[in-house]
């Protein structure tokens, strides 16, 4: 008897259920050659396999420490979807993971990711995979594999989910923070481009009372659609902290400013018991905030806990090498500020953030 036999005549398939094993077949041609774009030393960056290979030996670590982290861009992808602007979604992605590396003055070796929607359209999904190997060259790791799943019924149409995971390696010498970070030290601000990829749950909230559709004219950006605007892609710090790492011997720990802000996440990488005097009106804010802070009536706590508000990544530097440490990242193309400094706060407790004067938010 016959598979067609046994099956019946009419007997489904996986395509009729909604799974169109086809397309993607046609996205693994598709994105094959960008893949290959972000092959690195240590990875060839071929795709197929049932798994990615990383040589550690050939990447020339010696004594290496394996960090990881994993991350997805949350409700900035409704932004994606809405907008049709697809390209760029892939860059925040690889950015929240890498730059959660470097923080522990890890580099970024290679990067998967997990893309998932009811029915695969080819062209979203090569054009997300491509910011995403664009993001992986801009940091410097390779895209070593990944997972597209079809799920029919999961997702409404043209939705579509992502996740990224990406491993970096430190020498064990080298690991951040470290542990005499102490008061006296100094706090610089590496500046962000924009949102990056937090609090959009707010931001979409803030636009539909506002009134204004992503067609609009972004008000805080001149000549730039609405949707266009805030969907300018996280900055990747990368090569930029490496490259200030390898050149002086003065920082002491690392901060990305992400969800929960600076309030939140400076806290994360202080010893107890120390303060984090920062003064706002150091902070040059982008105009993007000063908009959403008007247009949602949202109070400068609020906006302090929710968005970078103008700084991406924060700097602990020891006082002596403030100037150092800043040559060295202007000349890797970085924005520098001095925010403030470290002080001793009373007793063994949690670490945390004082504010002095306020952020430039507009009238």
């Amino acid at each position: 008897m016959s598979a067609q036999d046994r099956g019946g005549q009419n007997g489904l398939t996986y395509s009729q259920s909604g799974v169109d094993i086809d397309a993607g077949n046609a996205l693994v041609k598709r994105i094959a050659p960008l893949v290959k774009a972000t092959a690195r030393s240590g990875a060839d960056s071929a795709i197929g396999g049932f798994g990615g290979i990383f040589d550690l030996k050939a990447a020339g670590f010696s004594d290496p420490l394996l960090v990881a982290a994993n991350d997805g861009v949350g409700t900035k992808l409704k932004v994606a979807i809405d907008t049709g602007c697809h390209d760029t979604v892939g860059i925040d992605l690889v950015a929240m993971c890498v730059n959660d590396l470097v923080v522990q003055g890890a580099e970024p070796l290679f990067f998967l990711d997990y893309y998932a929607t009811g029915a695969l359209d080819v062209d979203t999904a090569t054009a997300v995979v491509g910011g995403i190997a664009e993001g992986c060259k801009i940091a410097g790791c390779a895209l070593i594999g990944g997972e597209t799943a079809e799920m029919p019924g999961m997702y409404s149409k043209g939705d579509y989910d992502l996740a990224g995971f990406a491993v970096g390696a430190v020498e064990r010498e080298n690991l951040l923070p470290r542990p005499d970070v102490t008061e006296g030290d100094v706090l610089l601000a590496l500046s962000s481009s924009g949102v990056h990829s937090n609090g959009y749950s707010l931001v979409r909230k803030i636009v539909e009372v506002s009134g204004l559709t992503y067609e609009a004219d972004a008000p805080f950006q001149g000549g730039t659609r609405l949707g266009e605007a805030l969907m300018t892609p996280t900055r990747i710090y990368v090569k930029p902290l490496l490259a200030a790492l390898k050149a002086t011997s003065g920082i002491k720990a690392l901060a990305h400013i992400t969800g929960g802000g600076l309030t939140e996440n400076l806290p994360r990488v202080l010893p107890k018991g120390s303060v984090a005097r920062i003064d706002l009106a150091k902070i040059a804010v982008p105009g993007v905030f000063k908009w959403l802070a008007k247009a949602g009536n949202v109070a400068e706590s609020e906006m302090l806990r929710t968005f970078n508000c103008g700084v991406g990544m924060v700097v602990v530097v020891e006082a002596g090498a403030e100037a150092a440490v800043r040559a060295a990242l202007e000349a890797a193309g970085e924005t520098v500020s001095t925010l403030g400094r470290i002080e001793a706060g009373s007793g063994d407790g949690e670490a945390h953030v004082a504010y002095a004067n306020h952020l430039d938010l507009g009238a």
